[in-house]
């Protein structure tokens, strides 16, 4: 099964989408939305397609939270290099002198999937801190003063796997990456580990500033229809990396959509995207 591994202005969220599935959802009854909030969603550089409304926030994309405070934001628009499978980044990114290390705590609510949790952020952070950027991962123990990042466990019974937002305009990493744990086994063997890790890689990654790889085209790793996800020189942003391929990028830890129990490490073209970057 594959799920689509989430981003935004707000929120990233992670969602099955095949119907053979045992974790896929009933059709739910059509939503009506606001006109006004829907092109200012647009603005920020989202499509509204298949857009659905939780709590007071936006879900677009199938991964993205748009949050209700971020719908007046305006980002300034550099330029741009559109292209297909390429690695992406915001406009806002993380600010190094800000945050030369970022501290990530597990807050988690679910005690049988602390164990599998730990790991897999252990895992994910290592494998950031591997690459010797500039900014450098640490995890903390949760409530400790200063920390950036907090993993927080929640169950919810619908199709999203987690979710995650992008970088403020002052610099700061998102400050949550939500894991549902309506969708992860808690052992502790490697394959599940890897696959969690890949999960949270994935999230921070976005809380640092990047976007889908396949961000011009979901289907690539969806499947589907051709479709992206909104404006690139909008809102925020969808900026090529440079270095970064023209062509299909079939194993990258930013593409959109993920299948079960698929382990996915950095490769070649995401380092090159993590090393220009930070």
């Amino acid at each position: 099964m594959k799920k689509t591994l989430l981003a935004a202005s707000a929120i990233l969220m992670l969602a099955a989408t095949l119907p053979s599935c045992k974790k896929d959802l009933k059709a739910e009854t059509p939503e009506t939305f606001n006109a006004n909030d829907l092109s200012k969603i647009e603005r920020l550089g989202f499509s509204v397609e298949g857009i659905k409304k939780v709590g007071n926030d936006y879900l677009v994309e199938g991964d993205i939270l748009v949050s209700a405070a971020s719908l007046n934001q305006s980002p300034t628009s550099p330029n741009m290099i559109v292209a297909q499978e390429e690695q992406y980044r915001t406009f806002n990114l993380v600010s190094v002198a800000k945050h030369p290390t970022i501290q990530v705590a597990l807050n988690n609510s679910s005690a049988q999937h602390d164990a599998a949790f730990g790991a897999a952020l252990d895992a994910a952070i290592a494998r950031y801190n591997a690459e010797n950027l500039t900014v450098k991962f640490q995890r903390v123990a949760p409530g400790t003063a200063g920390t950036d990042i907090t993993v927080v466990a929640f169950y919810e019974v619908s199709n999203t796997l987690g979710s995650a937002g992008f970088p403020n305009s002052t610099g700061d990493p998102y400050n949550a990456v939500n894991m549902n744990t309506y969708h992860y086994s808690t052992s502790t063997g490697s394959t599940n580990v890897n696959y969690i890790a890949t999960i949270m890689a994935h999230e921070l990654g976005h809380c640092i500033g990047f976007r889908h790889t396949d961000y011009m085209n979901r289907a690539y790793s969806c499947g589907g229809r051709k479709s992206n996800e909104g404006q690139a020189n909008t809102g925020v942003g969808a900026v090529h990396i440079p270095g970064t391929p023209t062509a299909a990028d079939p194993n990258s830890w930013m593409l959109a959509c993920i299948g079960d129990n698929v382990n996915r490490p950095f490769n070649a073209n995401d380092k090159t995207a993590l090393s220009y970057l930070y």
